[in-house]
């Protein structure tokens, strides 16, 4: 899904081929983790395991006060490291010990600890932080919402800055807890399981678990005043979902969708194999944005998602993310396929499930009703570039690429790689060309060049239904008689990827 591209900057890129080492033998973090499409997210060094924020959020100040704790593995021997941040810093501490700090760049908070940090030691680092999260601006754009009620961080590639001090880029994922104090009367909600909920002197905490290892830009946090649901799915899990209470007129096609959030898991479990994570849900704040977001367990949708009236195929993209992007994450940002790719084929398969078009009929009509000339077959799905990294090439052509895949390895073990691929790489990350060879093993097949073809060269390339084998009747017309009947339902949620 598409929020904001932040840009990045020559300098940044500059600072990563050069990083001094000090007097004493250690070095600096790098400021960048080595993203070629964004060279200031994430940092070099560290590792991070444990979140653990503890935030107080005032709705109508827009004042976010914090204390930060993050558990970290020193990768290199370190005199300084950097965090990603914005809000104004007032006390860092390094296992105990208070920390010289600055800032630079963007986003940049450079930490000196009062000792060095050794390779392979576990360090514990304290940020204490206040802030208005909707002032920051990077490129005077903030990913932080207010809402009437109160606020959201929701947005891709980049959310954390905004609210807490990370290592902000997929590579580095972790575990999270996070804990909110709002006035009474006002709620909020976190990716994973609430763990409790306590009142005292006027204000209400919140605290919630996220268990298994999760990227920064898929944490959420949603404060406001919803109306709540729970339920659970048919092997336990706690399924939890929220709306704002002044959605409008879209209130009830919201409900109608996000409401069916435990049957289309259920269903994609059947697909993609056995959910990954300890909690379900989805919440749609009152916000004017158009996109949706697969933040981890929570998916985030905006009300216009719902504008025309239930949308339950942008449910079943956003819920695929949590197999294809949140359980195996992009390695880089140019790895954005492994993502929307299968989230939008998903949608495909979803379709063929409720006997609206079948996948090879979609991806026939998105390849017929764009003529070779169209921008659209320029862009490539397996390295777009940053400011095409959410182009709907990534998408649909990403998707026929998928089908082409299924046309070729026939549907046994089609299903056979899409079911395999979130258990091989759980809680991972993944290359474009990590799945190309996963699929050649399952498939015994060699699938380089079918890969290059649709993800890497650009031009239409020639495609159609499989040839039926001699005797048998073909089960798809090598072109659709007509438009397939999900075909502008599954169109109408491509605002996902709009600002």
């Amino acid at each position: 899904m598409y929020r904001k591209v932040i840009a990045p900057s020559v300098l940044a890129a500059s600072l990563l081929l050069v990083i001094p080492a000090s007097a004493a033998g250690t070095v600096q973090g790098a400021p960048g983790i080595g993203d070629s499409y964004y060279p200031e997210s994430g940092n070099g060094g560290y590792d991070v395991s444990h979140y653990d924020l503890r935030l107080q959020y005032q709705p109508k100040t827009d004042l976010l006060e914090g204390t930060a704790t993050l558990l970290t593995t020193a990768k290199q021997d370190l005199s300084r490291f950097n965090l990603d941040f914005g809000l104004k810093v007032s006390e860092i501490r390094v296992n105990g010990a208070k920390a010289k700090f600055a800032t630079s760049g963007a986003h940049e908070l450079e930490v000196t600890p009062a000792q060095p940090l050794a390779k392979g030691k576990q360090a514990t680092v304290v940020v204490k932080y206040a802030g208005k999260p909707s002032e920051f601006k990077i490129d005077g754009w903030s990913a932080w919402q207010r809402t009437p009620d109160g606020g959201i961080a929701a947005q891709e590639p980049d959310s954390a800055v905004w609210w807490f001090p990370s290592n902000d880029h997929p590579l580095d994922k972790a575990t999270f807890d996070v804990s909110i104090n709002v006035p009474d009367g006002t709620q909020a909600i976190s990716n994973g399981v609430l763990q409790s909920q306590t009142s005292r002197l006027g204000w209400t905490r919140y605290n919630w678990r996220s268990n298994k290892p999760q990227a920064t830009y898929l944490a959420t946090l949603a404060i406001g005043k919803f109306d709540i649901t729970t339920d659970k799915t048919a092997s336990g899990l706690p399924i939890l979902n929220a709306y704002s209470k002044d959605l409008g007129d879209n209130a009830g096609a919201a409900k109608a969708s996000v409401e069916r959030t435990g049957e289309v898991a259920e269903w994609l479990e059947s697909v993609f194999g056995p959910y990954p994570f300890n909690a379900l849900g989805g919440y749609v704040p009152n916000v004017p944005t158009g996109f949706a977001l697969e933040t981890q367990t929570r998916p985030f949708y905006s009300p216009r998602q719902f504008a025309n009236g239930a949308n339950v195929s942008v449910v079943v993209h956003e819920l695929a993310h949590q197999w294809y992007g949140d359980s195996v994450s992009v390695d880089t940002w140019k790895d954005i396929w492994v993502n929307e790719g299968f989230a939008r084929y998903a949608q495909w398969l979803w379709s063929e499930k409720e006997g609206e078009g079948t996948a090879q009929e979609l991806a026939q009509w998105a390849y017929d009703t764009r003529p070779a000339e169209d921008p659209f077959w320029q862009v490539k799905p397996g390295d777009p570039g940053a400011e095409n990294q959410f182009h709907g090439a990534v998408y649909d052509r990403g998707a026929i690429a998928i089908q082409a895949l299924r046309n070729e390895v026939g549907d046994e073990k089609f299903f056979q790689i899409l079911k395999g691929w979130p258990t091989e790489r759980a809680y991972g990350n993944a290359k474009v060309g990590d799945f190309v060879r996963y699929a050649e093993k399952v498939s015994n097949k060699p699938l380089a060049q079918l890969f290059d073809t649709w993800l890497y060269t650009p031009g239409k390339p020639a495609f159609g239904a499989p040839a039926a084998k001699p005797g048998a009747r073909s089960l798809a017309p090598a072109k659709p008689a007509a438009e397939p009947k999900s075909w502008k339902k599954i169109q109408a949620t491509n605002t996902v990827h709009e600002h």
